[in-house]
């Protein structure tokens, strides 16, 4: 009988990550691929995922024809969507099976280690969501037109807003607005055109500047970072009414949030056990999502 193997994907807004184990939970291979976000169309992400699989098996030194072997698992931004996972459900991909579930919701049981508890991921876009009893309830995460507050996005855009209206004389100048204006040349219309073809990574790559011009106590950034903060307490606020009672801070904006939030929340913040590759392989051996 051939070996089973078992692959977990983590596709957020800004890349997939993939991490391919044997049936013991050694891991084998790694890698990293575009991002496989459901928002951005399911042959993009399609695409995204088989691109991070064929890497990781590369790495692995196994022949892609090993697939046939393997159940996977996708934790996928956008996936909280249902029609948009039923779509991606109906790909044809080469794994003996495969299921979808939210990059919350992998995200939420590699950091609680499939046990209740809350996450809050704070990263190119942002969502939160807890496993109570079994129940899973999420806040948030409708993506960068109607949601992600406190994401790298939201700063992002926030940032060249603010920016351009400091052009305008409408907002206050700072260090930070000048940097950000100065990428386009001084030249609102030249941000125009940017702004026509930006995706929600391409406002979060502000967010490193936004963060540098903070620590020099800019005022324009303080502020768009303290607003950032107030947004990430309401969350976590929200996940604690829904009955949770820790949480796990997640994503590439999770160290600075953790250092600005309130002290009353030190209480219930939890380090993750484990990421959500982790939650996504915890799905591929479960054959079903939560």
């Amino acid at each position: 009988m051939a070996e089973t193997f078992f692959l977990g994907i983590d596709g957020g807004g800004t890349a997939s990550r993939a991490r391919l184990t044997d049936a013991a939970g050694e891991v084998l291979g790694e890698s990293v691929a575009g991002s496989s976000n459901l928002m951005l169309g399911m042959a993009v992400a399609a695409a995204a995922i088989l691109d991070a699989s064929d890497r990781a098996f590369e790495a692995a030194g196994l022949a892609k024809g090993t697939m046939a072997c393997t159940k996977a698992g996708f934790g996928l931004a956008g996936a909280n969507v249902p029609s948009l996972a039923d779509t991606l459900r109906e790909v044809p991909f080469p794994f003996a099976g495969f299921v979808v579930a939210s990059d919350a919701v992998a995200a939420c049981l590699g950091a609680h280690g499939g046990h209740d508890g809350a996450i809050l991921i704070l990263g190119t876009g942002s969502q939160g969501l807890a496993i109570v009893d079994g129940r899973v309830a999420a806040i948030a995460g409708w993506g960068f037109a109607l949601s992600d507050e406190a994401s790298g996005a939201s700063l992002g855009h926030c940032a060249i807003r603010a920016a351009v209206a400091s052009v305008d004389g409408l907002a206050p100048r700072s260090g930070l607005t000048e940097a950000l204006m100065a990428k386009f040349g001084g030249e609102p219309a030249k941000a125009v055109e940017w702004a026509a073809k930006a995706r929600p990574c391409d406002y979060g790559a502000f967010v490193p500047l936004l963060l540098e011009h903070a620590s020099k106590a800019d005022p324009v950034a303080s502020k768009l970072l303290a607003a950032g903060v107030e947004a990430a307490g309401l969350m976590i606020d929200r996940l604690l009414s829904l009955g949770a009672r820790r949480v796990a801070l997640m994503g590439g904006l999770a160290d600075t949030y953790q250092r600005h939030l309130a002290e009353r929340f030190s209480t219930v913040l939890v380090a993750p056990q484990g990421d959500a590759m982790d939650g996504a392989l915890a799905l591929a051996r479960s054959g079903a999502p939560l």
